[in-house]
């Protein structure tokens, strides 16, 4: 069974290749995937590669987490399924919802 890893720390023009080709070190690499910013498309600096199996996940794990990678240090351990996270509000970062609780009113004219 494939097992997951997180990887954090890379620098941010680290390509998937790249990082697939590290990991092979450690075994065989079924993926690496890197996470983009949306907004910029630029890389976050983590991302994850899938090992093949669960020896092999435990490996890389020894072999890499700590280490340099291209001048940086890299964290490296078993991915944790992704934690469900509340909605975002209206972008003002708080309970503005835009009652009748103050803030800005719009003058009517008749």
């Amino acid at each position: 069974m494939a097992k997951k890893l997180y990887v954090g720390g890379f620098p941010y023009a680290t390509t998937e290749d790249e990082l697939r080709d590290y990991f092979a070190q450690a075994g065989t690499v079924d993926s690496a995937s890197i996470i983009m910013d949306k907004m910029s498309g630029r890389s976050k600096g983590f991302g994850f590669v899938e090992m093949s199996n669960d020896d092999e996940a435990q490996n890389a794990i020894s072999m890499f987490d700590g280490k340099d990678f291209q001048g940086r240090s890299l964290k490296v351990n078993e991915a944790r399924p992704m934690e469900a996270r509340p909605p975002r509000s209206g972008g003002f970062g708080g309970s503005r919802s835009g009652g009748s609780n103050g803030g800005f009113r719009a003058r009517r004219e008749y």
